[in-house]
């Protein structure tokens, strides 16, 4: 008796594997279905089961997804990786598995590359409930501006590049971008007392569409009690003009993020008057030899949050 229990391989149902891998268990049976990357252990009387082979090829598909591999490449690749035998052999115990997955790896540089796994084959899957938990719990697991910068940059730029010039395949960029917005704002916490007497105003350049960076930095200046008035849609030169003169903010944030295509003669529309503004420049958009001396340039979100909040309120608190 003791012998055959020890030769069984411990497995989770699909519900448990779906939760473990971010995405929603038709997802898996789709998989399963489509591309034969399933279940393998069959149970009188139960549902088909998860072994641990099986959940180790749902890992390299998903990798391989994230990589940019359409979902039946991806499974091809897990499945010649891993290749399925007609009875897998017996691996560790699945409950030690388990365990060991909840716990904080070793190497916290591990955690955002699961945490990416993840959110790109949710959003892969179109399945628009595991995106937004899955954006709320990295927020909550990482602080905004790493978790912007480790997780949901690298798979915007992935996704965007994959699908840059068609029209098949952009809707999961589109769902993904609007539950981007939505969790940033909800990252946001409206300041009854923020340490800054006079805002930070954060925009983009005119024409500039990329302006989801402005609402991580939002999301992230807001955190350390810093007011910000975040306008997400480029403004027209003269209407950002009055904004600022307008607004009296302590300091303004002008965001670039295609590269080299600013204009540096903004500045100075921006800064007339009697009221002088602390004046920033961010983003991938601003040619550093071009900009005027008086103009600093941001580097890094997480970087610019430290340098805007040191010029505003001085050290953190």
């Amino acid at each position: 008796m003791g012998s055959r229990i020890s030769s069984e391989e411990p497995t989770l149902p699909v519900a448990s594997v779906a939760r473990r891998l971010g995405v929603a268990p038709s997802t898996l049976r789709t998989w399963d279905r489509r591309y034969g990357v399933g279940p393998s252990r069959h149970t009188n009387g139960r549902h088909r089961r998860y072994g641990s082979s099986d959940i180790g090829r749902l890992e390299l598909m998903q990798r391989a997804l994230l990589r940019g591999a359409s979902t039946a490449e991806a499974a091809k690749y897990a499945l010649e990786q891993m290749p399925r035998t007609a009875t897998e052999p017996p691996e560790a115990d699945l409950v030690q598995v388990e365990e060991r997955a909840a716990a904080p790896p070793a190497d916290d540089h591990d955690v955002p590359s699961r945490l990416a796994r993840r959110l790109s084959t949710a959003a892969l899957a179109m399945d628009f409930g595991a995106v937004q938990r899955m954006l709320a719990d990295t927020i909550r697991e990482l602080g905004v501006l790493p978790a912007w910068t480790g997780v949901v940059s690298p798979v915007l730029t992935a996704l965007g590049a994959r699908w840059r010039g068609v029209s098949a395949g952009a809707e999961v960029e589109y769902l993904l971008a609007e539950c981007v917005y939505a969790a940033l704002v909800r990252a946001t916490p409206v300041l009854r007392e923020p340490r800054n007497q006079r805002p930070v105003l954060l925009t983009c350049v005119p024409d500039e569409r990329d302006n989801m960076p402005m609402y991580a930095l939002a999301a992230a200046l807001a955190g350390r009690r810093i007011g910000a008035q975040l306008f997400g849609a480029a403004l027209p030169a003269e209407v950002l003009a009055v904004t600022v003169r307008r607004s009296v903010p302590a300091a303004v944030v002008l965001w670039s993020g295609r590269r080299a295509t600013a204009d540096p003669r903004l500045f100075a529309r921006i800064s007339r008057g009697r009221q002088r503004s602390r004046l920033f420049a961010c983003g991938p958009g601003w040619d550093p030899a071009a900009l005027p001396d008086k103009i600093e340039l941001l580097g890094e979100l997480s970087t610019a949050a430290d340098r805007i909040e040191h010029v505003l309120v001085g050290a953190r608190r």
